[in-house]
């Protein structure tokens, strides 16, 4: 199929007019994220079922067309591993992508690993097999070659016919719904994260005390600020190592900061007065208002059953044919036997709510009430594990222990 190049703002309003129509657009693009703050948009790819084309954003001035485009209800919007595509959507309008569709979530949710790249998606549905060979490229440079064009737009001629694939077979086992819902979970994680404080994800923080996890966030919020403000990563403004030690000195003293070893740094010197004043500003919070750790110890022996049953959490999975890697984690599972313990949070966790408890949650709490048993079929097979019904005295047993 031949492609469109769009470079200025009249081809791009005269584009997006035309694909009003369109039953679906699929759409990827090419970015660069380790120089700025926030990732830098270098190249928009788009296929519809008739149309091909790359948008230049960095030749178009106003790509807010296309951003409203994506995001009007008449048609169905196919991405993969769109978390950045979404960004970039919301950023501009506020709004999320019309119906999205992101394969590599479908593709989980059928069994299929998760996260799998685009190649091997491609492969296994269509059979094809993508070209390599641009996977470091420097997407800001131009002009760009043939060669780079016809990679990106490998990238979105086929997710029609991959979603088609993975529809029908989404449909074959009643899972449209559960998609749905997964999308939509998704869509609101990463909208929230767009405005949620992560100081948390700072490393290095595990077993610091009330008022050092103060101190953290406050370094936190004016490390963002400036990041911001520069339009740099933020671990470029303070590195996580100097912002923990920091925190464990507890000390607004601008001198005792000074001689803080990797604060030599030009800029980092001109900034001490406004680190003293993150330090005492967490030093002067009352303690209630300083962050607890996020998770409640829980007694030795819960921690160990939670290990064991982690183990099976992939034999429950493959069983149900959808991606372990998708439905939960090892502290998921910790996080539902804690709740149903009663050292959890009110809040139910995620492998309580909606189709996780179907596929995994309920078979946990039935193991966890003795109704159902565990054992070894096969120590050589890959799922080892089986699960039936315990026998009257078994029950006795796990409702007791």
């Amino acid at each position: 199929m031949s492609y469109e190049h769009i470079n200025d703002d009249g081809q791009l309003a005269a584009f997006c007019r035309e694909l009003a129509t369109a039953e679906w657009i699929a759409f990827d693009t090419e970015f660069v994220s380790e120089h700025t703050y926030r990732s830098e948009l270098c190249l928009v790819q788009v296929a519809t079922a008739d149309r091909l084309a790359v948008i230049d954003p960095l030749s178009v001035k106003d790509l807010s067309p296309f951003w409203e485009l994506i995001v009007a209800p008449s048609h169905q919007t196919i991405v993969h591993s769109g978390r950045e595509e979404l960004v970039f959507s919301l950023l501009t309008t506020g709004r999320r992508p019309a119906r999205l569709f992101d394969v590599q979530i479908a593709a989980g949710m059928l069994g299929y690993e998760y996260p799998a790249n685009y190649g091997t998606l491609i492969y296994r549905f269509l059979r094809q097999t993508l070209a390599k060979g641009e996977t470091r490229t420097d997407w800001r440079r131009r002009p760009l070659t043939q060669r780079q064009l016809d990679y990106a737009l490998d990238d979105v001629r086929d997710l029609g016919a991959l979603r088609d694939k993975m529809q029908s077979k989404l449909s074959q086992l009643n899972r449209l719904d559960w998609f749905a819902s997964e999308m939509n979970s998704w869509q609101d994680d990463v909208e929230a994260s767009l405005s949620r404080e992560r100081w948390r994800r700072v490393s290095g923080i595990s077993g610091l005390n009330a008022r050092a996890l103060a101190i953290v966030r406050e370094l936190w919020r004016w490390r963002e600020g400036e990041a911001e403000r520069r339009d740099c990563p933020s671990r470029r403004v303070l590195r996580d190592d100097l912002l923990v030690e920091l925190a464990k000195r507890r000390s607004a003293d601008v001198k005792q900061i000074r001689a803080i070893r990797g604060l030599e740094r030009g800029d980092l010197q001109r900034s001490l007065p406004k680190l003293a004043e993150c330090v005492e500003r967490a030093l002067a919070l009352p303690d209630d208002e300083c962050p607890q750790n996020s998770r409640r110890e829980m007694p030795a022996q819960l921690n160990m059953l939670g290990q064991f049953l982690s183990a099976a959490l992939s034999s429950i999975c493959r069983a149900a044919e959808i991606a372990p890697n998708m439905v939960g984690t090892a502290t998921d599972v910790r996080d539902l036997i804690a709740y149903r313990m009663g050292y959890g949070d009110e809040q139910p966790p995620v492998l309580a709510q909606g189709w996780r408890a179907e596929v995994v949650g309920h078979l946990i709490e039935d193991l966890l009430a003795g109704k159902v048993s565990i054992r070894i079929q096969d120590p050589t097979s890959e799922e080892p594990f089986v699960f039936e019904p315990a026998k009257e005295g078994e029950v006795v047993s796990g409702e007791g222990a």
